[in-house]
């Protein structure tokens, strides 16, 4: 690993309270005290760790700011090395200007993730909880920071260690029981390594299982409204996203493009896109608008196709109900404040899901989210169990439950143990180059090569 002290600015790009610049290191210290003076006169190299100094930064002889000097020492800090942090008043220039200063002190600006990919290479963390890092910083909704965070707390490393140590225990009392045959060793027989194997699967299984509703709470789902004009789809949109973010009126064709917006709807968030109404349409412009409507339709991960419970259905909504055959939907029936002319039953034959609402009023927007979390499967999800973060994740665990089906399916075909045992090795493979314990400096190098620098 590379020994430089490193240094970047850890806050955001942008005016604050405060900015904090991280210097990580063997020379931390005796770097920021070239730049750092504390009122009191004492250096930081002297400072113990865990304490702080209040002073001023130089540069070149010029006082730059006022600062707090946090000093920590190895392996007690985020990196597992010695650390500064210099907390200056936030701006973009002075915080540039100090971190300029320290680089001129001998510091190397810090590459993207390389404090995490230090803490990683230290032992401080192992690959999951720092890539959870990145997905606390960037979660968009309580349940996303919470399932991120008990990722970074060691649950999901706890699941995947307890699968590899049951695996490592029965491959170690193979070999051995084949290598040292002279030896008062238990014999292994096929009903322990079957256990053994199910036990994993199930394990393995279940945390597959965690990935879908996980990206539905980490990174959302494209979801589009469509439905003919006038019935509503505006006014849901502004309803979910809790503003006006779509103009309604009673002329029909008046959103004519896509409008689209973030909201959270329970666990869950939704890449909303409020589309233009579904219908046969002369007017040049309004019909671009139904054409790129149409296409975000087939492309979408959910569709909350609209209808009018006052209105009997047109060719426009029987092209709707067409549509949503191909898509995870749910039929959205709104005015249901009015009396009733819809076909509730022709809707039913295309679509199970079905929730009555009004949407001016938001009678039913509860129901809607909870119906919403049944079909993203986020309703019974415990981020406290330890969920897959990402595809590398995923891919991990998928490849190391087909190498645990390869061994039971070895043991049934009567196979010798060197065969379930080769297939039992690459499934403790998989595991252990999913925590990092054993991996490439390639795939070290894609986990971090997405972080912010500065973390």
């Amino acid at each position: 690993m590379d020994n430089k002290t490193i240094a970047a600015i850890s806050t955001a790009q942008g005016e604050g309270g405060i900015g904090v610049i991280r210097i990580s290191g063997d020379d931390a210290q005796k770097i920021a005290d070239r730049v750092f003076k504390n009122i009191n006169g004492k250096k930081l190299c002297d400072m113990k760790g865990y304490t702080a100094a209040f002073g001023n930064v130089f540069q070149n002889g010029e006082k730059l700011d006022e600062a707090v000097a946090l000093v920590f020492r190895e392996p007690n800090s985020y990196t597992g090395e010695n650390v500064v942090e210099l907390s200056c008043h936030g701006g973009i220039y002075i915080t540039k200007q100090v971190l300029r200063a320290v680089i001129e002190a001998g510091a190397v600006p810090a590459q993207a993730g390389e404090f995490t990919k230090r803490a990683f290479l230290n032992g401080k963390t192992d690959l999951t909880e720092a890539e959870s890092v990145m997905d606390i910083i960037s979660a968009k909704s309580r349940s996303a920071a919470r399932a991120a965070m008990c990722v970074k707390e060691g649950a999901l490393r706890k699941r995947v260690n307890s699968v590899k140590d049951d695996l490592l225990v029965l491959t170690a009392h193979l070999s051995a029981w084949a290598d040292y045959p002279e030896e008062d060793i238990a014999e292994v027989d096929d009903e322990m390594i079957l256990s053994v194997c199910e036990k994993a699967e199930n394990e393995l299984e279940s945390m597959l299982s965690t990935y879908d509703s996980g990206q539905a709470v980490k990174q959302g789902i494209d979801t589009v409204i469509a439905g003919r004009p006038n019935v509503g789809k505006s006014t849901l949109m502004n309803l979910l996203s809790g503003y006006e973010k779509s103009i309604v009126t009673d002329i029909p064709g008046t959103t004519r493009d896509i409008v689209e917006d973030t909201v959270v709807a329970g666990n869950v968030i939704l890449r909303l896109s409020d589309t233009a109404g579904l219908r046969n349409t002369d007017d040049k412009v309004e019909k671009i608008g139904v054409d790129r409507a149409k296409k975000r339709l087939e492309q979408c991960g959910l569709l909350l196709a609209v209808f009018d419970y006052s209105r009997e259905l047109t060719q426009d909504d029987l092209n709707l109900l067409e549509a949503s055959v191909n898509v995870p939907s749910i039929a959205v029936v709104n005015k249901k404040e009015l009396i009733a002319k819809l076909d509730i039953n022709k809707i039913k034959s295309k679509i199970s899901n079905i929730i009555y609402i009004s949407a001016i009023t938001g009678d039913g927007r509860d129901e809607l989210i909870s119906k919403i979390e049944e079909i993203a499967g986020t309703q019974n999800l415990n981020p406290s169990e330890g969920i897959l973060a990402n595809e590398r994740q995923r891919s991990n665990v998928s490849n190391a439950l087909n190498s645990v089906i390869e061994a039971k399916n070895a043991l049934n075909m009567g196979l010798t143990y060197d065969a379930v045992t080769v297939s039992l090795e690459d499934a403790i493979s998989e595991l252990l180059e999913m925590t990092g314990e054993k991996t490439s400096e390639e795939v070290i190098d894609r986990v971090f090569h997405n972080f912010c620098v500065g973390k």
